[in-house]
């Protein structure tokens, strides 16, 4: 998951910048790197409780620079949304689900899923930050549902293969299965401390993990197949 953004045209940064930071010639990796930085922020202490100057003193930028990038600190956050979304959907992407038979590629599908959201708790926390919200900042965001069509037309193509093959039932629809899978994988990321505590069970145990894995896997097939 740590991969760097690419931006397509990074704003250089102003002189007085350049001066200020030492930084001459890589906006973009100063903007992946301040956004790297503004995940972990962000996450940990939600859009009221970040602060930029924190987050400049951990990139060895300013606080001037990163509203010359970023707008605000809200432009940041909006920023750091968008980003966590485009990384998923990248690694997604690679997952050539089209090359595998129907069932194949839906449990690489949710494995996939489930294994991100596992090995990326900063993703779940500003996805409950925004929904927090109640979207706010996200509604603000230009390109936050172009960069969600592949992850439905994905969903879309492996379902109409298995329904054209017999293995899936009729009638459902594409979205609503990416939000049962979504559930499914977020919870146990999103409730593991109070569900744990709760039901005194280790949620987190490599154990515990698989068979859970294994289990949502077994769920989403069995609500599909025919």
């Amino acid at each position: 998951m740590n991969q760097l953004v690419h931006f397509e045209t990074p704003k250089p940064p102003a002189p007085e910048l350049v001066k200020e930071t030492g930084r001459t010639n890589d906006p973009a990796r100063t903007m992946a790197n301040i956004l790297e930085v503004a995940i972990a922020e962000f996450s940990l202490k939600g859009l009221a409780g970040a602060r930029i100057d924190e987050i400049a003193a951990a990139t060895k930028t300013s606080k001037r620079m990163i509203y010359y990038y970023f707008g605000s600190k809200e432009g940041l956050y909006r920023a750091v949304l968008e980003d966590i979304y485009r990384r998923m959907r990248a690694i997604e992407s690679g997952l050539h689900l089209a090359d595998l038979p129907p069932v194949e590629a839906l449990k690489k599908l949710v494995g996939f899923t489930f294994d991100h959201h596992h090995d990326n708790e900063s993703f779940i926390r500003l996805v409950m930050s925004e929904n927090m919200q109640r979207g706010a900042y996200l509604s603000q965001s230009k390109s936050i549902q172009g960069l969600n069509v592949p992850a439905i037309a994905a969903i879309q193509e492996l379902y109409d293969r298995g329904v054209a093959t017999g293995v899936f039932r009729t009638g459902l629809d594409p979205v609503d299965i990416h939000a049962s899978i979504s559930a499914l994988t977020f919870f146990n990321v999103s409730n593991q401390h109070t569900f744990g505590l709760i039901f005194s069970q280790d949620p987190t145990s490599p154990e515990a993990i698989a068979k859970r894995r294994q289990n949502i896997i077994d769920m989403v097939l069995r609500f599909m197949l025919a």
